[in-house]
């Protein structure tokens, strides 16, 4: 579960949508990448990326989300975003398992 305001933050694709106009990863402009580049080869992949380095601040899991300081699981059971902590949804009247 994702906030309104960390939906911006969300990795976008390497390769755009080729068939969708409009789609938000093929736009040039905005997010200055760069068409036809080589994303292996580009001078912004330098830095080595290690996708399970973050833990889960309730559960100490793994995150495998990019950015999130919480995993899906608490995150869904407790109703906070996953990437920032903020109460999204009332989960009072639901029936959830302690796992």
């Amino acid at each position: 579960m994702v906030c309104s305001k960390c939906e911006k933050k969300l990795a976008t694709l390497a390769t755009p949508d080729k068939w969708k106009e409009g789609s938000k990863n093929a736009e040039v402009g905005s997010s200055g990448r760069k068409l036809n580049e080589n994303k292996l080869l580009s001078s912004k992949n330098k830095a080595k990326f290690a996708p399970y380095e973050a833990r889960c601040r309730v559960c100490k899991s793994r995150v495998t989300q990019t950015g999130a300081h919480y995993c899906q699981g608490c995150a869904y059971k407790n109703g906070i975003c996953a990437m920032c902590g903020v109460k999204i949804l009332d989960t009072k009247l639901y029936k959830q398992s302690s796992k």
